[in-house]
This record gives C-alpha cells, structure tokens and sequence, in this order.
C-alpha cells in the first residue's frame, strides 16, 4: 500500500463539478491499494499517516502529528500510484489491486483513521475526482507498506 501524505492548509475533492468532501488544515493523503495487501499493510498505512511528526511545535520544529494538531484527514483513492513506466510510455498498472480488494482496504484505512478521533472525509471511489489542495510548508511525504525495516 502506498500514500502520498501532503501537509495541506485545506483541501477539497469535485466529482462532475459537485463538491463531496472538504477539510481545513491537516493532512491529503492519496492512497493506493497494490494486489496482495491486506489489513497488517492498512494498519501500517494508518499508524504512520496518524502518527507522522510533520507539523510545527510551538518552537517551530516539525514534531507533532495531525493528532497532536487536531487537524482533518482527506483521504482520495489513487491507484496510479502503482503506475509503472519503466517500459514504454505508457505506465502500466497491473500492480494495482482491482474493485472491490481494493476499495475494503481503502475503507479499512479510512476506519482507522476515524477510529484514533481524527475527522476524515473521502474522495468517491473509483470516480473521476479533481482534488483541490493548498500544500502548507510544501511538505508531502511517500509512504509504502512494503519498504519497512
């Protein structure tokens, strides 16, 4: 699994002009589900978006976490961050996880997140989405279930 964590002042998802979800300050994360995760790579996924030490302290030292800060989480599906263009010029994204596989783990992390007492609002689903989002610092930050120690 992997997630695209960006430290963002607000952030708003559009599906067909009509905006679904919006936050204030926090975190957008966009998410992708790889074929073969489970809950154990969702619960890493989680952990770390929670407790991730990327905003100011009062001494300006990036050392607390959206659940120090109170800040929102919007959270957006993204399997293309499985593309793989490293032949041709068309990524190919066959790592990613397809339908539902992919959705019950998306869901699985969103529940997660929601139940550490974290407001938490979603992109739709498979939809064709424009995300809107102002980068705070900018800071963005790549996680990967698969690259732990």
């Amino acid at each position: 699994m992997r997630a695209v964590v960006q430290r963002t002042a607000s952030a708003s998802v559009s599906v067909g002009g009509e905006l679904i979800s919006s936050v204030g300050a926090g975190l957008t994360v966009l998410l992708g589900v790889k074929c073969g995760d489970t809950l154990k790579d969702a619960g890493y996924i989680a952990d770390k978006i929670l407790n991730l030490r990327i905003f100011d302290d009062e001494n300006g030292v990036m050392n607390r976490s959206v659940l120090d800060t109170g800040g929102e989480i919007l959270l957006v599906s993204q399997f293309t961050l499985y593309g793989d263009a490293r032949k041709g010029r068309r990524p190919s994204y066959s790592e990613a996880a397809k339908g539902s596989e992919a959705q019950g783990l998306y869901i699985a992390v969103a529940d997660l997140l929601s139940a550490a007492g974290v407001t938490v609002k979603c992109g739709r689903f498979g939809a064709d989405m424009q995300v809107s989002l102002v980068n705070d610092g900018p800071v963005t930050i790549l996680l990967d279930s698969s690259k732990v120690i």
